[in-house]
């Protein structure tokens, strides 16, 4: 899978003394900081504006300041890595699809039911159990890919090269971790 990765800025650091935890913001996808809300005017306006800002914690306090620029430099050919995404959304999606039930009898005295969930449970209780599981959205899932190969790493273009598929589709934004 190719990715393009382009450079992140840290937006701000966190620290435990002041907001009781340690992490590090960061900024990627550049956008007019007009375009941007007051609030995200304030508090990008050091550092200019950005589409998509994301937060990672940290275990002990960063030697990172606001304003600096994480690169690819940080990834290296044969790296394992982890990759978080946002699946792709299939809208309302039957039983079949969704949990691979298998529908009923597709034979005679079947009228309009060959792909239906068939009976819910028991009248008894009077009511639908928790987690039965029914008829709704598929997708739009964050999906964590863990043990992922960096094939290649291509620093004039921003690209990196990846073993194996990545959930989503194109245009979604990807974090690239480091591996547990």
């Amino acid at each position: 899978t190719v990715v393009e990765a382009s450079p992140v800025v840290v937006t701000q650091v966190k620290t435990a003394k002041t907001d009781g935890y340690t992490a590090v913001q960061i900024g990627s996808v550049e956008k007019k900081i007009e375009k941007l809300n007051k609030a995200q005017q304030g508090h990008l306006k050091t550092t200019g504006g950005f589409a998509m800002l994301r937060e990672f914690r940290t275990d002990a306090e960063s030697d990172m300041k606001v304003g600096d620029k994480i690169d690819l430099s940080v990834f290296a050919e044969g790296d394992v890595i982890q990759v978080s995404s946002i699946s792709k959304g299939k809208g309302f999606q039957g039983v079949m699809k969704l949990h691979g039930m298998h529908g009923g009898w597709h034979q005679h005295g079947q009228k309009h039911s060959m792909r239906e969930i068939g009976s819910i449970g028991a009248t008894g209780p009077q009511r639908v159990f928790k987690g039965k599981r029914m008829a709704g959205r598929m997708g739009s899932d964050r999906i964590t890919q863990k043990n992922v190969q960096v094939l290649d790493v291509d620093f004039e273009n921003g690209i990196i090269l990846l073993k194996g598929a990545v959930a989503g589709k194109r245009g979604t934004l990807v974090e690239i971790r480091a591996s547990k």
